[in-house]
């Protein structure tokens, strides 16, 4: 039976990459500008961020989002160029009172480590945030098979997702295995969902082994 990607028919029609466009998982993302938009009715997305790929929907980043990339990149807009970013779709964001979903950045590259900052969570609290380092062979593979079809790197992602969990199996030191792997691992839950469930399923099981 031929594989049929429903993924690609529930993008919503919109001029900007939306937290829909993520239900399916993180997408990982080269930017290539960004852009300052007009200013007239704009609101809290004063920013574009346009990127590899975009098909026209750049990333308009939130406040929080953009003291984030100001804080780990600098202010300098035009050096974010070439660098590289995890977007996911975060279910808790609220907006009107009630949980919308919103776009949330998990990981960074040029980052020497992990960057823990503190964020305007509501009026009355600020939450830790913390983004994880994205290593430049994380990016290289997906930029590698953008010409691929959805089929194909699909097939690829399991394979890479049946050597990890050979691999967790095996370990002496599981946690260490899975965080070897944490970067591919993100990559490949952009194509097949359940895939952090089967890490953490085969983490588990290696443990009372």
């Amino acid at each position: 039976m031929t594989s049929v990607d429903l993924g690609a028919t529930i993008a919503p029609k919109s001029d900007q990459l939306n937290a829909d466009d993520l239900i399916v998982g993180p997408r990982t993302i080269v930017v290539t500008s960004v852009k300052a938009r007009a200013s007239t009715g704009q609101g809290d997305q004063p920013i574009a961020v346009h990127f590899d790929g975009d098909g026209g929907k750049p990333y308009l980043p939130c406040k929080s989002m953009r003291r984030v990339l100001v804080h780990c990149w600098g202010r300098d807009g035009a050096a974010y160029v070439g660098r590289s970013l995890t977007l996911f779709r975060d279910e808790t964001v609220v907006f009107g009172g009630a949980a919308v979903g919103g776009i949330r950045i998990s990981h960074m590259s040029d980052l020497p480590r992990a960057v823990t900052m503190s964020l305007t969570a509501s009026k009355q609290s600020r939450k830790p945030y913390v983004v994880q380092p994205l290593t430049t062979t994380a990016v290289a593979p997906a930029k590698a098979k953008a010409g691929k079809t959805v089929e194909e790197r699909t097939a690829a992602a399991r394979t890479a997702l049946g050597t990890i969990l050979l691999d967790i199996a095996g370990a002496e030191d599981v946690d260490a295995c899975v965080a070897k792997h944490a970067d591919t691992i993100a990559r490949i839950v952009a194509l097949i969902p359940d895939a952090a469930d089967q890490v953490e399923t085969a983490a588990n099981d290696a443990k009372k082994d």
